[in-house]
């Protein structure tokens, strides 16, 4: 027990450092994890780490599916609804068809469910590594939400087309009209049971008496129970997790205060961050494990149809973005009037994003290692190498070409889009003057007799004339922008200056620890709110 715990540590703490190292090189923390769990793989004395399927399908998929809901714009979601319909359920199922076909031809002993199975296992691409390559990378948000928009339902659709072939592989037949059948109740009441339970946390929230840390525990106690409950009745866990998170984010600003969305915000973008990179180091860990279970087949073999599987996947995927872009808009006069053309390089950029990586890791292990009758369950083995071979030439090929294919398109946004500094100051200046307005209307008397009142209305009306200043300063104006860094370097240096005194009041024992933590908390917002402030 206690090594394991200390391999866990040990674990985390390569983790930290490589991501660091990451950084540094600027290379995406995914990719650089893959490698060096990899790496690491090839340490002497180091112990075999053996992945439970059950534990990342229980452990690591609800938590992450619920994060990456809760942050999905619904708006940008439902705007680009077709372009993620077509790759969440179109792509996934024809990546799969394909993938069943070719192997059945190429792959000696392959048949066509375990084509199928291995299709479902290959086709969703894992949205936490494409995020992370375009992380500080200019691209139109069009290409951002659709690809956070397809990592929530594909996952759904592979697992969907996974089970039914594993089921195929398990009993010999396969019923189309059944499957199909099967597909629909299976989504539909995933949906429903996730917004039922979403619901029942809705109503927790909004009328118990609960705390900030109270909220943050339910809302990790929420994927879980929406993930375990429609496992339990045998429909989609992953659809529950997406519909119920999305209507959670959606109720957010009614159910939470200011404490509490503080506080959940900083837990989860710390469990969320520990999740993704145990997950993406334990790949390159486990590729020596899977690679001495091959058995009959020879490494060269096995590497070989790994790359032509790779290779199939990334064409389809190409392949098929271009009719999905432009067929809607040639059938369509109001799609054509309402959205603007993608160009070549968009389907491009989101052809070359497909990159697979946590569902294809736990889909490929949890194939059972025997059949029903005893048997052992035919070419496993080389399923888990080509599922292997497909995340790392996926992961480290195309997400360290990636930034150079946006950089050789010269990308740019072709949707009318507010620059986001302008944005934020727009929304800031209108806060102000709504606060200000308030004041006027109502407390006119408290602000001619309470000092404190006037002084409330000075400082909004301060901050609304900076807000405009700086809307001003946005308008490609040099010399006021650089009045701007001026007044940021002053801001931040005055800070500087109200943290020291802090650290000198801690020693002279004059005020409580507590109220010098509450006051060094608000310099903290402080200092946030100027680093989000374009520079």
């Amino acid at each position: 027990m206690h090594e394991r715990i200390l391999l866990i540590l040990g674990l985390l703490f390569v983790m930290l450092l490589l991501v660091m190292l990451g950084q540094k090189l600027r290379i995406s923390y995914p990719i650089f994890l893959v490698l060096g769990g990899l790496s690491l793989s090839f340490v002497p004395g180091l112990p075999p780490i053996v992945i439970d399927p059950d534990l990342i399908f229980l452990i690591f998929l609800p938590p992450l599916l619920y994060e990456a809901a809760w942050y999905t714009s619904w708006r940008e979601f439902w705007r680009w609804k077709r372009p993620i319909g077509l790759l969440a359920f179109g792509l996934v199922f024809f990546t799969s068809t394909i993938v069943a076909y070719v192997s059945k031809a190429v792959i000696p002993g392959f048949t066509l469910p375990l084509g199928f199975l291995l299709g479902g296992i290959i086709s969703p691409p894992d949205a936490v590594a494409a995020t992370s390559v375009l992380k500080g990378i200019k691209v139109p948000r069009r290409i951002t939400a659709i690809l956070e928009g397809e990592s929530l339902i594909n996952d759904a659709s592979s697992l969907i087309v996974f089970r039914f072939a594993l089921a195929a592989v398990v009993s010999g037949t396969f019923v189309w009209q059944q499957a199909a059948t099967t597909f629909l109740l299976v989504s539909g009441m995933g949906i429903v049971i996730g917004l039922v339970v979403g619901h029942g946390f809705y109503l927790i929230h909004r009328y118990l008496p609960t705390t900030p840390s109270i909220n943050t525990v339910l809302t990790f106690l929420a994927p879980y129970t929406m993930y375990l409950l429609a496992e339990e009745l045998h429909f989609s866990g992953v659809l529950a997790v997406v519909s119920g998170g999305l209507l959670m984010s959606f109720h957010s600003h009614r159910v939470f205060d200011a404490n509490t969305r503080l506080q959940t915000a900083s837990v989860w973008a710390s469990v969320g961050f520990v999740l993704n990179g145990l997950v993406f180091i334990l790949i390159g860990l486990e590729l020596p494990l899977v690679v001495e279970g091959l058995g009959t087949y020879s490494l060269k073999e096995a590497i070989t149809y790994g790359l032509i599987t790779s290779g199939i996947i990334i064409l389809i995927r190409l392949l098929w973005m271009y009719p999905a872009a432009f067929l809607p808009r040639w059938w369509s006069y109001t799609i054509r009037s309402s959205e603007a053309s993608p160009g070549w390089q968009a389907p491009l950029v989101l052809g070359w994003a497909g990159m697979r990586g946590v569902v294809s890791l736990a889909s490929a292990l949890s194939v059972p290692l025997l059949l029903a009758n005893g048997q052992a369950f035919p070419q496993r083995n080389l399923i888990l190498f080509i599922t292997f071979v497909v995340i790392l030439v996926t992961l480290v090929f195309q997400g360290l070409t990636l930034p150079l294919l946006i950089q050789f398109t010269g990308i740019s946004e072709t949707d009318e889009h507010m620059p986001a500094e302008q944005q934020e100051a727009g929304i800031r200046l209108r806060l102000r003057q709504a606060a200000l307005a308030h004041l006027s209307q109502y407390y006119s008397t408290d602000i001619s007799q309470n000092e404190l009142i006037r002084a409330l209305q000075q400082r909004m009306q301060a901050e609304a004339q900076r807000t405009g200043s700086l809307l001003e300063a946005l308008n490609y104006d040099e010399t006021k922008r650089l009045a701007l860094q001026r007044y940021h370097h002053v801001l931040l240096d005055v800070l500087q200056v109200q943290r020291e005194e802090l650290s000198i009041l801690r020693h002279q024992d004059i005020f409580e620890d507590e109220m010098l933590r509450h006051q060094e908390a608000q310099l903290d917002l402080d200092e946030a709110k100027i680093s989000h402030m374009p520079h």
